[in-house]
């Protein structure tokens, strides 16, 4: 007798599926197919950004991006005026010992009557700003902001400025140097100065600068012809006469009587300080001042005179000149030059 067995059915697993439509139709695929599927794409796309991360993409059509230029050649590319660049790069290659590739003016800012020009100059080891009025520079490894750089260098010539302070500028100290030498004496007593014999000190001092002031500048010929030259040590007198001769002429009757009225002031404060009793700082501050300026209001005329300068410059038409003062190429020690375009020219013979 036989026993029949019938095989357990063999069940297979269902497996998880997703419907794609594929031309129309619905098809169930297996998840983890897939998944896999998916996966493998993914790590396609993945391949492929990171062989394409080191190429350079390129432009389509003609547009190409140049490399940058050497950098001694740059100056055929910009406007900058090359009476300047050659001040400023032979400024550089003086101070840092280095070989000037380019220099270009980035940059004019007006700052309490002075035009700074910044500068970016190149050169074999470094790179600088350059800022003028006065003049300095200023690597970029550590000043890597012009706006930064300019502010510093206003305010460290601020404070070199009063540190210096008497002559409004070099060219001025040296046309006048035994007259500032004077003040600067009277300024020192100032400082020093705490009761009110001191401060009277400095109203005679005052009145020493003066008496100097005006025996560097006399000359006989300035007493009119028939007319008895006043004394040596007559400050007012003498300043009449030097105002006539400086500042002559109708277009000048201003100008003539503010140096006069200036000079007579400056001379009556000095005497009343020097025999006022019970004199305060405030009192020899005023007369240190009206002394200082005097020979600065004074000296500028006087030096605009002697020069010869025009009112503008013949080149450009500019009213920026500046007047420069050199000993050392006397018997013409006077220097003209144009602060906008560079032109030069020394004193012309007499």
């Amino acid at each position: 007798m036989f026993q029949i067995r019938l095989a357990k059915p063999v069940v297979a697993p269902i497996q998880a599926t997703s419907s794609v439509v594929f031309m129309g139709r619905i098809i169930l695929v297996p998840t983890t197919a897939m998944a896999k599927h998916v996966s493998e794409v993914e790590d396609g796309f993945a391949l492929k950004r990171h062989r394409d991360k080191g190429k350079k993409r390129k432009v389509k059509g003609e547009c190409t991006i140049p490399s940058p230029p050497v950098k001694h050649i740059l100056s055929s590319y910009t406007m900058s005026n090359p009476i300047s660049k050659r001040a400023v790069s032979d400024y550089v290659e003086i101070q840092a010992h280095e070989k000037v590739q380019h220099a270009e003016r980035v940059l004019t800012e007006h700052v309490l009557g002075h035009d700074h020009d910044c500068w970016d100059v190149h050169t074999d080891k470094d790179r600088y700003w350059v800022v003028t009025s006065p003049t300095n520079l200023y690597s970029q490894h550590y000043f890597p902001s012009l706006d930064f750089t300019l502010s510093f260098h206003i305010g460290v010539m601020l404070r070199v400025t009063a540190l210096q302070r008497g002559a409004p500028s070099r060219a001025h100290k040296s046309r006048f140097t035994p007259v500032w030498r004077r003040w600067k004496q009277a300024a020192d007593s100032y400082d020093e100065a705490e009761e009110a014999e001191d401060f009277q000190a400095v109203g005679m001092r005052c009145r020493e600068t003066l008496i100097q002031f005006v025996r560097v500048l006399t000359k006989p010929e300035m007493a009119p012809a028939g007319q008895v030259a006043p004394k040596r040590a007559d400050v007012v007198g003498w300043c009449n006469l030097i105002a006539n001769n400086i500042a002559p002429g109708d277009r000048n009757s201003y100008v003539r009587g503010h140096l006069k009225a200036l000079s007579k002031s400056a001379w009556d404060l000095a005497n009343w300080l020097t025999h006022q009793a019970g004199s305060t700082r405030p009192d020899a501050e005023i007369v240190l001042n009206a002394t200082q300026n005097v020979i600065d209001t004074f000296g500028t005329a006087v030096m605009r005179r002697e020069s010869g300068a025009p009112e503008k410059c013949p080149e450009c038409g500019s009213y920026s000149l500046d007047v420069g003062f050199e000993p050392e190429l006397m018997p013409r020690p006077y220097i003209l030059e144009c602060e906008n375009c560079g032109w030069q020219r020394q004193q012309e013979e007499a």
